[in-house]
């Protein structure tokens, strides 16, 4: 399971620059496209979307992310900041202890001022799961979260994770600007898979941080939302709003905050319909106030897929599926795009009678098999000209490559034979240095093949 922290600020609240504890497990499965829980963009490309969010995402052999949140404290010379991580639990390694699979990771956390450590964190954490799928999920299935109480001011926060099966690890250090909160004001709206709000100012909420602040197009219906408001002086209303991309404000509402002991904390349902593919940014406001909180907030299309917007999920399935299919989801509104990529889902579904989707999970399978299978061949694996015909037709049924029977010919061939489609794709190495190319009679043949392949898909 993975370390993972909010970053959420709010107008005058700057949160994240650059770059004793209980690990609780996050209940349920893993989510994918439809349940899928497939790869298809490599770890690198993930941990520069979550840092575009503002959150902290690790370098290093775990990619773990993490979030920084800020609720108030019973007085203003001190905040309440929860620090919050994530990892995949495919990152640690597993042995089996009877019927069940275990792991153990360590965990640390300094807090400095200046040179002076204001508080260090070191947690040793067993993991348990069931069954041996569990080891290999790529959601943030293990969750490790901290309330620490910090003066208002910037500090420097190191995060560190290391597998104690390997070498494995990941060391990230950011600086922190912790907000003054008064009596009058929300905290950070922090995403959550559960929350029992707090009653009292001097009390801790009940909640299970969701450090990536995720969720999954077509298939997660409401994202929840944690607005703490705690004391005498409490805000009873807030106004919701939800910025999608190029700035377009894609929702607005108000919202009543129910009366709770000392305050009005409760956890609020964003609408995921309301939201766009990408990054969308979450406004929370109390009317008559300038002050508004904000959370960053990843609608994807499953886990570990680098989209940033809708229209870059056209270029993942351009292989997959018939250009009038993919002009039909292009088209949609912003409003009608959920209930298009819904549709989507359900024409495409090769076996509708499952949870998951097994065509989309096979087709991602395989653009992460070709990132690793055709590295060599160019920039990105599954968009050279071998890793192309492996994405969008399969394995070949036979490979017949010239240069094991003739090892001084000059140019050495390749031939992949289909023979369902009754094809054969031509790659040639000029070079001698095992970089395939297409000849534009095997770049036609392989566009005729795969449009034949497309159209006889559901």
């Amino acid at each position: 399971m993975t370390l993972a922290m909010l970053s959420a600020c709010s107008g005058n609240r700057p949160a994240v620059g650059p770059g004793s504890a209980t690990p609780t497990p996050r209940p349920g499965g893993g989510a994918g496209i439809a349940g899928a829980g497939v790869v298809a963009g490599s770890p690198a490309d993930m941990q520069r979307l979550y840092r575009s969010m503002g959150l902290i995402a690790g370098t290093g052999a775990i990619p773990f992310v993490s979030s920084v949140s800020f609720l108030r404290s019973p007085t203003p010379d001190s905040t309440l900041t929860l620090i919050a991580l994530s990892l995949p639990s495919r990152v640690l390694g597993f042995t089996r202890q009877g019927e069940r699979y275990a792991a153990g990771y360590s965990a640390r956390l300094e807090v400095r001022r200046g040179a002076t450590v204001v508080t260090l964190i070191e947690a040793s954490e067993k993991v348990l799961v069931p069954t041996f799928r569990e080891t290999s999920r790529t959601d943030e299935s293990i969750i490790w979260q901290q309330f620490l109480k910090l003066a208002p001011g910037r500090y420097s926060v190191t995060l560190s994770i290391k597998d104690d099966a390997s070498i494995r690890n990941a060391t990230e250090e950011v600086q922190v600007e912790v907000p003054r909160l008064s009596s009058e004001m929300l905290g950070s709206p922090v995403p959550v898979y559960e929350a029992i709000p707090r009653v009292t100012a001097d009390s801790l909420p009940r909640l299970l941080a969701r450090p990536r602040a995720t969720v999954v197009f077509g298939q997660d219906s409401v994202l929840p939302l944690y607005l703490d408001a705690v004391g005498a002086a409490a805000p009873t209303r807030a106004h919701v709003g939800i910025i999608g991309e190029g700035d377009i404000r894609l929702f607005d509402t108000d919202i009543e905050l129910p009366a709770r002991g000392d305050g009005h904390s409760m956890t609020y349902a964003v609408p995921v319909a309301k939201m766009g593919i990408g990054i969308n940014t979450v406004l929370v406001s109390v009317p008559g106030r300038a002050d508004t909180a904000r959370a960053r907030v990843l609608v994807s299309l499953g886990d570990d897929l680098p989209i940033a917007s809708f229209d870059e999920m056209f270029a993942y399935l351009r292989y997959f599926t018939t250009a009038d299919r993919l002009k039909t989801l292009r088209d949609a509104t912003p409003a009608q795009r959920p209930e298009a990529w819904a549709a989507f889902l359900k024409a495409t579904d090769p076996v509708p009678g499952t949870a998951e989707h097994e065509g989309l999970r096979d087709y991602f399978g395989r653009i992460r098999v070709a990132n690793i299978r055709f590295r060599d061949d160019g920039p990105v694996g599954w968009q050279s000209d071998r890793g192309t015909a492996f994405v969008a037709l399969g394995d070949p049924d036979n490979i017949v490559d010239t240069g094991m029977t003739d090892p001084n010919a000059r140019i050495r061939q390749q031939i992949w034979e289909y023979r369902e489609l009754r094809v054969q794709i031509v790659f040639l190495d000029q070079s001698g240095f095992g970089r395939w190319r297409l000849s534009a009679q095997g770049r036609a043949e392989l566009d005729n093949a795969i449009r034949r392949r497309m159209a006889s898909r559901p």
